[in-house]
């Protein structure tokens, strides 16, 4: 049978079901004693091994199958679910999504997750409870021994069992070596690349943080032999000596003794499992992963609702809605003929035309629609793994998932969020001893909201951590050359926070893998700024910081007011226009040299566009009243002056091509009725 027609429907039906076994496990860590949640975590782990099998992907078949078997025990009441259960089973999880986005890439879908094989093994048959947690020390320097777990030991047991080797290794590093840590990293990368590291001493953590002497230690499971092991590793520079033994079921029972604090262990599982097996699919591979708009949801009684969609490919969405913008622009070419024209039945014709194009054009903008949830769904378990791997409490709160953007915003979307996320997590959010000492609840508070106004969809990531102090930001910015003394003085608190936009700007005292204060935030920013969008933070030094993003609702047609600057047309979108107004030239004031206009019991800025876009034939100066265009961005107004109303459209939007990038105050063009094209463009660069 030829399977490749099905491979599509595998991996979209596969990334539903990987989604939903995220979701109900999560939903059963925090309601374990709900069985009911188990049946669809295992219905769900059934379908997908049925379909691996299939499609002979028999990795993801067996993993699946090993789950299987420990779901049913959950599920038949003869094994209650605990931490240790609970991060084997995401662990497989992440496997499994990793072996599904290999199948995405072309790969055959295989992995070796022997570790978790053995893992999940050793909860059907109980014996990672009976397992004393034993400290394995070395043989040639007992003192400088690697304690494990349960857990550990287990693995290094089976593993033996399972004809794997099994090695303990201590390395040690020049004693004039500058960079310890990205020496210690090599060695990693080199010995993940044939094998699986099981415990590392000090942790990985304080390796990368340079929190060790000279050498660090390590057990190690591999099908490679020990000459090429120390090969490998005295391969890299600077490494002085590798001592590695061979460690077998004999000397590995002579070298445990049972530990006295098995209740310390269980509370170690956490951090335990996350070392035992070395995640196959890193934190940013997870958001990676691409969301699927259509997930099948739990009905109440938690039998699951038939789907009532279709799937199509999203490039055939793309190729509608090229195909209905250029109809746009006909439609508007052809009313401005039968205005012309003046015959009854021709206007109405066309007018009947436009009513239904219009209609046609709401189906196809909501057609592309997606929820944001589609992209929201994936951060509660990344947050979760984080916070673990921080030892940090932190409650996502998720309201507004329901709001809808078009489908190339959100594919674009997800990598800035989880940057904005991930820092919020890791410099937000203080420490539990930090946050009692602060007078805090040990549990930091994410929020994570969307809503719409106007043509926009606004998301907000705000936490209640420590805030970002204006000092520290303005030493940074000075010692960077971003402003001046003079200037920093001069600066609101909103203008400092947002100089941690600025290129390569952070304030972390030590840069993390999970991320760093202002690292990569100007990345974040230039991303939402290809995206028609705009981000800004605001913080309460000691008490929270928020970051607001603002995001076009669609990227392909907006309505505009089409005004003229002499022989020119120019576009301003709707959704950022307040109103429309003329103005006698003795109303025009000039305050330190910047004109300024009354309006509604204020005075606002006064933006002369012909000056701006160096309009040749059209000079407002000489005009005794001058009509203008006030907009808004946030709770910011500025008037713009202009020649002409035409008057309000529907207008495609188009990009201006990598040559025209960058445009001061231009966000593309469209092309209208009559062939010209009108520059559309951006208020919000306009307002500082």
């Amino acid at each position: 049978m030829e399977l490749s027609q099905y491979l599509s429907m595998f991996i979209d039906e596969s990334k539903e079901h990987l989604q939903s076994l995220n979701e109900n496990l999560l939903n059963l860590e925090s309601n374990p004693q709900d069985i009911s949640i188990v049946h669809n975590i295992f219905r769900s782990a059934h379908t997908l091994k049925g379909m691996s099998a299939t499609m002979g992907f028999e990795d993801i078949a067996a993993l699946t199958h090993e789950m299987e078997n420990v779901l049913d025990l959950v599920r038949n009441s003869k094994i209650e679910m605990n931490p240790f259960i609970f991060d084997c089973i995401f662990k497989s999880l992440d496997s499994l999504e990793s072996m599904v986005e290999d199948i995405i890439q072309g790969g055959t879908g295989k992995a070796d997750v022997s570790p978790i094989v053995v893992a999940l093994r050793s909860i059907v048959t109980g014996d990672y409870k009976t397992a004393q947690a034993p400290a394995v020390t070395a043989a040639k320097e007992p003192a400088k021994g690697i304690e494990v777990d349960e857990f550990q030991f287990s693995i290094l047991q089976q593993s033996i069992d399972s004809g794997f080797l099994v090695f303990y290794i201590e390395v040690s590093v020049n004693e004039n070596c500058v960079l310890k840590a990205a020496r210690a990293y090599m060695v990693f990368d080199a010995l993940e690349r044939m094998g699986e590291i099981v415990k590392a001493t000090p942790s990985v953590q304080e390796i990368e943080q340079e929190k060790f002497d000279r050498s660090f230690s390590l057990y190690f499971i591999s099908k490679v032999d020990q000459a090429t092991l120390e090969k490998e590793i005295l391969n890299v520079s600077e490494i002085q000596s590798a001592v590695i033994i061979t460690v077998d079921s004999e000397s590995l029972a002579e070298l445990s003794r049972p530990r006295t604090e098995v209740e310390a262990a269980r509370q170690e599982i956490a951090a335990a499992v996350a070392e035992a097996i070395t995640p196959v699919v890193s934190v940013e591979a997870i958001h990676n992963v691409e969301p699927v708009a259509t997930a099948v949801k739990p009905a109440a009684g938690g039998a699951p609702v038939a789907s009532r969609t279709i799937r199509v490919d999203i490039e055939r969405l793309d190729a509608l809605m090229n195909l209905f913008s250029e109809l746009l622009i006909d439609r508007v070419r052809l009313e401005q003929l039968a205005s012309e024209v003046k015959r009854n039945d021709l206007t109405e014709t066309v007018e009947h035309m436009s009513r239904v194009s219009s209609d046609l054009q709401n189906i196809v903008l909501k057609l592309r629609m997606v929820p944001v949830d589609s992209v929201f769904n994936r951060f509660p378990r990344m947050i979760r793994d984080l916070a673990k791997s921080l030892d940090k409490k932190v409650d996502l709160v998720i309201t507004g998932a329901e709001t809808e953007l078009d489908r190339t915003v959100i594919d674009e979307i997800g990598d800035p969020l989880v940057h904005l996320l991930r820092n919020a997590v890791d410099h937000g959010i203080e420490s539990i001893s930090d946050r009692l000492a602060a007078g805090k609840s040990e549990q930091g508070t994410i929020q994570l909201r969307a809503f719409h106004s106007g043509n926009h969809v606004f998301i907000e990531i705000e936490e209640d951590g420590r805030g970002i102090y204006r000092e520290k930001v303005l030493k940074t910015a000075l010692k960077n050359g971003l402003v001046t003394a003079e200037q920093a003085a001069k600066l609101s608190d909103l203008e400092v926070y947002n100089l941690l936009f600025a290129s390569g700007f952070s304030t972390a005292e030590k840069i993390s893998d999970i991320s760093g204060r202002g690292v990569g935030l100007d990345v974040v920013k230039t991303k939402i700024q290809m995206l028609g969008g705009h981000v800004q933070v605001d913080s309460k030094p000691g008490f929270g910081s928020k970051f607001s993003v603002q995001l076009p609702l669609t990227l392909s047609i907006i309505s505009a007011m089409l005004v003229r600057l002499g022989s020119e047309k120019y576009a301003i979108p709707l959704s950022s226009i307040v109103e429309t107004s003329a103005i006698q030239k003795q109303q025009i004031r000039n305050i330190h040299g910047n004109k300024m206009v009354e309006y509604r019991n204020t005075v606002i800025p006064l933006v002369s566009l012909s000056t701006l876009f160096n309009v040749p034939d059209f000079n407002e100066d000489l005009e005794e009243e001058t009509e203008i265009v006030v907009v808004r961005k946030g709770d910011k107004q500025v008037a713009l002056m202009v020649d002409e109303f035409i008057g309000q459209q529907e207008i495609v939007l188009k990009t201006l091509g990598k040559y025209l990038s960058g445009l001061f105050a231009i966000s593309g063009a469209t092309i209208l009725g009559d062939g010209q094209v009108a520059l559309i463009i951006d208020p919000n660069a306009l307002i500082k």
